[in-house]
């Protein structure tokens, strides 16, 4: 799982309750995974995160096997979020995914060098003229904040970058432009991340004043008192559900559908969210969650923002290595 998926609380708080220890590879890029369970032949691993808009990239991989969907509690998971994964995951008479967290990228800043409100932010603020030197995000989506901005001003209809998942050529004529415009302004940047440390690190240690950032590290920072703010820019937050998947080569049956009833009991998906600041997929864990966090979630997310949430739609195959031309394009300009 990604680094900041299994807080400490609720590891130990599983561990004690069946005595199944936990053993966590973290890792930093959907890409990075698909390496790692490649090179392994799915062997190593019982659990995998991976988003539910990689789906078409994940079955011709024959990577994973199916989930015993007997054995896992759906009544204690939400309708819409289970949808999401089985919708794209069933093939071959099986289930291949299962909701684990839901999350969102959006806009964060250092409340004491800048403010904004809903409504007038937006990812056209990371290219004012005083943000120069002071940006941070992750190259690929960055991109994609970019043209959704493009978009909203009219310089570059895409759909709200819908038409570039259609085909893959209009896909490079659309991130062919947007790429420049980043290219453009790469001064802009102060440092791009990889994970969430290092958008901790950004924000508290390396001068970044405002970045296009995942929920979770910017909304801990806020938690813990720090001068971060976090909320949806009004061209939509980034939207998307990471979920669980079985590899190929898992052997430990009772350790993965243990924690499955652990995940989706609404005290644990309310500590998780809690504790990660993403949140919960299971049926009655906001009743469990901490009141911070219930004031970030709100405040994150006011208005219309949950109505605007701009969800990943799903990758064709193509998708991934024709990204990450414009991604490394960018990111060596």
């Amino acid at each position: 799982m990604r680094s900041d998926y299994l807080p400490k609380l609720f590891v130990s708080r599983f561990e004690k309750r069946t005595g199944i220890k936990v053993n966590h590879t973290p890792y930093g890029s959907d890409a990075e995974l698909v390496n790692k369970v490649k090179a392994t032949k799915g062997r190593g691993f019982d659990l995998v995160s991976v988003p539910s808009l990689s789906a078409r990239q994940w079955e011709p991989l024959k990577l994973l096997q199916p989930f015993d969907m007997k054995r896992v509690p759906v009544n204690n998971i939400d309708e819409k979020m289970l949808k999401r994964s089985t919708d794209l995951w069933t093939w071959d008479g099986g289930i291949y995914h299962l909701p684990y967290l839901w999350g969102t990228e959006a806009l964060a800043w250092r409340t004491d060098k800048w403010s904004s409100e809903y409504g007038k932010l937006s990812y056209g603020d990371l290219w004012l003229p005083e943000m120069k030197g002071s940006v941070m995000g992750r190259p690929s989506s960055m991109l994609v904040g970019i043209g959704l901005y493009l978009d909203a001003i009219g310089k570059l209809p895409s759909d709200r970058m819908l038409a570039t998942y259609k085909d893959e050529a209009t896909m490079r004529k659309i991130w062919g432009e947007i790429t420049k415009f980043a290219v453009e302004r790469k001064s802009w940047l102060r440092q791009f991340w990889t994970d969430a440390n290092s958008q901790i690190e950004g924000f508290m240690q390396n001068s970044v004043v405002l970045g296009q950032t995942w929920a979770g590290p910017a909304l801990r920072l806020k938690t813990e008192g720090k001068p971060v703010s976090y909320m949806a820019p009004k061209e939509g937050a980034l939207s998307w559900v990471d979920g669980l998947a079985i590899p190929a080569g898992a052997r430990n049956f009772e350790q993965i559908y243990e924690f499955l009833k652990y995940v989706y009991l609404p005290g644990a998906g309310g500590l998780l969210a809690s504790q990660t600041g993403y949140n919960a997929v299971g049926k009655g864990a906001s009743r469990y969650l901490t009141a911070a966090a219930k004031k970030n979630f709100s405040e994150a997310y006011p208005g219309d923002a949950l109505d605007k949430l701009w969800w990943w739609p799903t990758e064709p195959a193509w998708y991934m290595a024709a990204r990450g031309e414009f991604r490394d394009k960018y990111v060596t300009a």
